[in-house]
């Protein structure tokens, strides 16, 4: 065997060898980011049990709209809820129940996997909140859907909060033209009751 050969011969054991060792690292890098996110999921929806049960004082019951993306409207349904102090809490915690989704069986308002990054209250009734980018992970495409997520929003806030008269959706801390595409969250929202299923 030439010298040439040789050499080809050592590079191509060092190359398939590099390989297979990033092909393990990767490989368990995957299996653990998985089992991770599978465990801050979980941790997400048991913090959501907490931010809606855990406080001291009378319980209410809030009300919260899921779509119904068959009829193109939203389903009320009430849940058991004692309210934090402030008004920006209490918008946090609607928004972790849309989070949690529907116990009655409806679409989710959210991917299970959104985060609320921050809210703010403004003095005119203006409720900034900031979602991580997984908002739009799991939204169906389509001007419906994607109306009936942001009202599932601004309806649920304004039934609770009586403070907020409109709503502005932000991700990741920026304004964002559309939400997937179709709906346009250039402009904060005011609540849309025609998108409420009538009460049966």
């Amino acid at each position: 065997m030439s010298g040439l050969a040789k050499t080809l011969m050592v590079v191509l054991l060092v190359v398939l060898a590099a390989s297979v060792l990033y092909l393990r690292g990767l490989g368990r890098r995957l299996f653990f980011e998985g089992s991770q996110r599978a465990e801050e999921t979980g941790v997400r929806t048991r913090l959501t049990e907490a931010a809606l049960q855990s406080a001291s004082g009378p319980r209410q019951t809030a009300r919260l709209y899921f779509p119904a993306y068959e009829t193109g409207t939203l389903f009320a349904e009430n849940r058991p809820v004692t309210w934090a102090a402030t008004d920006s809490d209490r918008i946090r915690q609607v928004l972790l129940g849309l989070i949690e989704g529907s116990r009655e069986g409806r679409s989710a308002a959210l991917p299970p996997s959104t985060t609320v990054r921050a809210v703010f209250l403004t003095s005119d009734g203006t409720a900034y909140v900031d979602f991580s980018n997984d908002l739009l992970a799991s939204l169906s495409p389509g001007m419906e859907s994607e109306s009936l997520a942001v009202y599932s929003i601004v309806n649920s806030l304004a039934a609770n909060v009586p403070a907020v008269k409109k709503v502005w959706i932000l991700i990741q801390g920026q304004e964002a033209d559309t939400l997937g595409g179709h709906a346009d969250l250039s402009e904060p929202f005011a609540p849309d009751l025609t998108c409420n299923a009538p009460a049966p």
